[in-house]
């Protein structure tokens, strides 16, 4: 079977840098090692919309796939998290870190406006942030186990739903019509999504808004 552009498939994964340990998994033995906290499931995607790496989707468009199957594949830097870039390394004065009550240290990260950038030295009252992602430069290795291919449009609505906002949204499909219910406040950065919805699923998207609701208060009783 050859999978295309917009096909949804379930796998289990294993994610190694190339002579070195697993960094993501969706396997719960091997995910207990990395954050006991976390918690597994099959990773449910669709091909050709960066939901995964884009050496891995470029994999499956390009090979005979037959459902369910097992697959290695080894990616270069260039096909995995990118070369690692001396521009992404920059000076910045001490004062961004103190201004916040922070005493900057070599390995600490932070989040610099969406971008994530660890501290690699701290000397003369000026701090070299590396903006890098830590994988830059690995060869890494993905383990693929494909479940299977999913076709219910309810299945592939939830994978969307909780690739783009991290949520279960209630939905309904009417004809050509995604209806999703968003918490108050959350409809127009949901609409930002229409297009993907479209494009993905064939499906005009259409936001009903409602209002939050609050957790039950525990009526208190008094002893006579």
């Amino acid at each position: 079977m050859a999978l295309k552009k917009n096909d949804f498939i379930e796998i289990e994964f294993i994610a190694k840098i190339k002579d070195g340990g697993v960094f993501d998994t969706n396997i719960k033995e091997e995910l207990e090692k990395l954050n006991p906290q976390a918690k597994a499931a099959p990773f449910v995607f669709s091909i050709g919309h960066d939901m995964f790496l884009k050496g891995v989707d470029e994999y499956l468009m390009n090979n005979e796939i037959k459902i369910p199957s097992e697959h290695k594949i080894e990616l270069t830097p260039e096909k995995a998290f990118g070369k690692r870039e001396p521009k992404m390394i920059q000076l910045m004065p001490s004062s961004v870190f103190t201004a916040q009550k922070v005493n900057p240290q070599q390995g600490m990260t932070f989040n610099f406006d969406g971008r994530i950038g660890k501290i690699i030295s701290v000397s003369g009252g000026r701090v070299r942030v590396d903006f890098n992602n830590p994988l830059a430069g690995r060869d890494v290795v993905y383990d693929i186990k494909i479940l299977k291919k999913v076709d219910d449009k309810n299945e592939q609505i939830k994978a969307l739903n909780e690739f783009f906002f991290r949520r279960d949204f209630k939905f309904e499909v009417k004809d050509k019509k995604l209806i999703l219910e968003a918490e108050k406040g959350m409809k127009q950065f949901v609409e930002l999504f229409k297009d993907k919805y479209k494009e993905i699923l064939d499906l005009d998207l259409e936001t009903k808004e409602i209002e939050k609701k609050e957790p039950k208060k525990e009526e208190k009783t008094t002893e006579k």
